[in-house]
């Protein structure tokens, strides 16, 4: 076993063996409990410490309402928030680079995702051709145009023809590239796409920032970290009391390895959720939520899907009602995340702490700063620059099911007027 395994076990195994629960004593009839606030030598942008130190305690177990069996509910998203970078990107990466994709069943591309083009079915058959039985694992190291098409399509959403590799899909339930990461998953066990996870991205967590590698013909990213304040946040979360939640639009197995690593437990990640054959092997199609049935591929936990997942996990809302904001009893204290694929979800929750990726409906909300509940900070390892015009909050800067883009509208059902971008170093 290579050292880069038994770290990684090593890891994943004490991360897991220890308890995400807050310590508490009592005196008398008075309960308290050992919560700990931010680390005060980790920089944060503005008063946001003490914003964040303020509201977690309000919620958290030294305060007045704090109930033990129904503790509050912390939300992270985990690309880009938990982590810089991306573990989607590094599995897909990752399985191209050493052989692990398997070739579709008759060959048939098209099987993979039902938002594929015949453009883009054509064009992975052209390159990756069909002599590779189905099911038998494809030479993608080797056969540097059959990782390319891969890559140009999962990057771009372009055949290296420029043809469009995907379309058709609800731009608020899902994003077929992301699908994609984990439809190419498809034929490995939970187990092994857990360890997949693990050498994939261990590895990178050590891999000196700016670090790049050559997927086929492609130079992508190599490194990842885990952010320091994140990480510092993710504890104090625990150490107030809060039921700590994952939810991500990276496959269930991929964040549910790396989520211990940070003291989460796996089984507290909502992702991609893929539906297993006879023999426990993933398949191309994944479990429902809300109205969608199992063994769907028109839904992953992406914008509203986050919210309809977070609602059935957590909340246990099981109908059509879980695409809708729940009342104030079942919503999360807290979430944070960087992106439009997390806005749903922190629109419900009472706090919200933004990451500034230059996201542009995400932003809107940010700014707009409804009831003072919204905090934004730049991105503690390799902020963006500051973005020159105004978010058109008014016009365009939301997006609908259909992908064109429309105002954004409050939680009163006002427009959001256009927002400056003013958060950065």
């Amino acid at each position: 076993m290579s050292n880069v395994k038994i770290l990684s076990l090593t890891l994943l195994g004490a991360c897991a063996a220890e308890s995400p629960d807050f310590t508490s004593t009592t005196a008398a009839s008075h309960t308290t409990c050992a919560a700990t606030s931010l680390r005060t030598d980790l920089a944060w942008y503005g008063d946001n410490r003490e914003t964040l130190d303020g509201w977690i305690a309000s919620e958290g177990c030294n305060s007045a309402g704090f109930k033990h069996n129904k503790p509050p509910i912390a939300l992270l998203d985990w690309d880009n928030t938990v982590v810089k970078n991306d573990v989607g990107d590094a599995v897909t990466f990752h399985v191209i680079k050493n052989d692990l994709v398997r070739q579709p069943p008759g060959q048939d591309w098209k099987v993979t995702s039902g938002f594929m083009t015949d453009a883009g079915a054509a064009a992975l058959s052209a390159a990756c051709g069909t002599d590779v039985p189905a099911g038998a694992k494809l030479p993608t190291s080797t056969n540097l145009g059959c990782a390319d098409e891969m890559l140009s399509m999962y990057i771009d959403n372009k055949t290296r023809g420029g043809a469009v590799a995907f379309t058709g899909h609800n731009f608020r339930r899902i994003e077929p590239t992301y699908a994609w990461t984990a439809q190419l998953l498809a034929g490995n066990t939970h187990a092994e796409v857990s360890q997949i996870a693990l050498d994939a991205v261990v590895p990178k967590l050590t891999a000196p920032q700016g670090t790049t590698q050559v997927v086929g013909t492609r130079t992508v990213n190599g490194w990842i970290r885990i952010y320091d304040q994140v990480q510092d946040l993710v504890d104090v979360l625990g150490t107030n009391g809060y039921d700590r939640w994952v939810i991500t639009a990276s496959p269930q197995d991929v964040v549910g390895a790396l989520a211990p690593l940070t003291g989460i437990p796996s089984d507290h990640v909502i992702g991609i959720r893929s539906l297993t054959d006879s023999e426990g092997r993933l398949t191309y199609s994944f479990e429902g939520c809300g109205e969608v049935p199992d063994g769907n591929q028109t839904l992953i936990s992406y914008i509203d899907g986050k919210r309809c997942w977070v609602n059935k996990v957590i909340f246990g809302e099981q109908d059509a009602k879980a695409f809708d904001r729940q009342p104030e009893h079942k919503r999360a204290m807290f979430s944070a995340g960087d992106s439009d694929t997390d806005i749903s979800f922190m629109r419900d929750s009472k706090y919200k702490f933004v990451l500034n990726r230059n996201k542009t409906e995400l932003m809107c909300f940010a700014y707009n700063n409804e009831g003072d509940t919204w905090r934004i900070n730049p991105m503690f390892i390799q902020p963006r620059a500051a973005k020159t015009t105004p978010y058109a909050c008014a016009t365009k800067a939301c997006i609908g099911e259909d992908g064109v883009g429309v105002p954004c509208l409050d939680d009163q059902g006002n427009v959001i007027p256009d927002q400056l971008d003013t958060v950065h170093p």
